[in-house]
């Protein structure tokens, strides 16, 4: 009985060690590269002029969700979209990370129930994120939060969030980075933990996400509803702190209601005009809305795939931040990626210069270039971060 009770525990044990080597060696990088896959092309031709130009500027992207992937940002990697060497490569001095805490599954931009089956809970776990992170959706935003605390607590990394607009103002070389959330769900109700947040690190907050919360409806929820009394009151603290409220999946009535609610300038880390592409009407909020945040003072920034601007290509890219700031002014349009979210894209971070080609053969002033890689969303940011 003792050698058979010895044998079985070995056997348990050699199961347990093949179940890891499946997930972390197959499952989680396989999923991972599945969803965030980078359409294979050539190297693209870039003129000497757009590279020179390029090399000047100053980039930002004002949505990745990288911090949700088992992946170290810190190295180089042959999957996904963004790592810090991709960044550098790229020219990127400015990167907002996202937090992606909730993910229903049978995501689509039409209708999403907020009860179905979470996705995120079940990476969490497959991940071997911290047991606290698996049935708390705060702590999830806390735990991607943390992640980029300790990529920062190392100086080598050459790495900052910026907490107040003073930390945009960088030395070269160094990666300003800041924390959205996507969607207001971690706060799990309790007005308390938009401090919380604060203290983590968090500058800025999605409302919404792919579902309604406690706050009100989602552009892709079930009512179409606006703010709820909690979402006021969280939209109130979330000002009185300093965090900066993206609307990006927000329903057209929550966005109308954050307008009416505050005067201050909100953002869209990520999408598109539906006059740019009709069939987005389901993800982009509309023009005229559109246009009153840019009147505001905000900034749109200009997603890079398919459900946002319909030609996810480098010349499509460009279109669409062509005939955003037409439709918004040139100071109202940055880019808006939506890196490592489970969308497929022409290029990696490492390969914006293409987007600078592309711009300068469609016939957009440098100047103008200049605001849209970068210049608008630092001017954003500056204006509004906390002193």
């Amino acid at each position: 009985m003792h050698k058979f009770i010895k044998v079985t525990g070995c056997l348990l044990l050699l199961a347990f060690i093949g179940i890891i080597i499946f997930v972390f060696g197959f499952f989680v990088p396989n999923t991972d590269a599945k969803i965030n896959p980078v359409t294979p092309h050539s190297p693209y031709k870039i003129s000497d002029a757009a590279q020179a130009l390029h090399d000047e500027l100053y980039i930002a992207d004002l949505h990745a969700d990288s911090l949700l992937w088992r992946r170290n940002p810190v190295k180089r990697w042959n999957r996904g979209q963004v790592d810090i060497p991709r960044l550098r490569d790229g020219g990127v001095e400015f990167q907002i990370f996202s937090a992606v805490t909730k993910s229903p599954r049978g995501l689509n931009f039409d209708s999403n129930d907020a009860d179905a089956p979470d996705d995120i809970s079940l990476l969490a776990k497959a991940q071997l994120w911290p047991v606290r992170t698996w049935g708390s959706i705060y702590e999830r935003a806390a735990f991607q939060a943390q992640r980029l605390q300790r990529i920062e607590a190392n100086a080598a990394n050459k790495l900052v969030i910026a907490r107040t607009a003073s930390d945009l103002n960088q030395p070269e070389g160094i990666l300003t980075t800041l924390l959205l959330t996507e969607g207001a769900h971690p706060l799990e109700g309790k007005i308390e933990n938009v401090e919380r947040l604060f203290d983590e690190g968090y500058r800025a907050m999605g409302l919404q996400h792919f579902f309604d919360n406690e706050l009100g409806g989602s552009k892709h929820g079930r009512t179409q509803a606006g703010l709820t009394e909690f979402g006021r009151k969280a939209v109130l603290e979330m000002r009185r702190l300093g965090i900066i409220i993206d609307v990006a999946h927000s329903s057209d009535q929550t966005v109308l209601d954050v307008l009416a609610l505050t005067q201050d300038p909100i953002f869209i880390s990520h999408g598109g005009a539906v006059s740019h592409c009709p069939r987005t009407a389901n993800r982009n909020l509309p023009d005229d809305i559109l246009k009153q945040i840019a009147a505001r003072g905000g900034l749109l920034g200009v997603g890079y795939f398919d459900g946002a601007i319909c030609d996810p290509s480098p010349s499509g890219i460009a279109k669409a931040i062509i005939d955003a700031v037409t439709l918004m002014g040139p100071n109202a349009v940055a880019l808006g990626s939506d890196y490592d979210g489970s969308v497929e894209t022409s290029l990696d971070t490492s390969e914006l210069a293409i987007i600078t080609h592309e711009l300068m053969k469609a016939g957009m002033t440098d100047d103008l270039i200049r605001k849209v890689m970068g210049e608008n969303a630092h001017n954003f940011f500056a204006a509004n971060l906390p002193r």
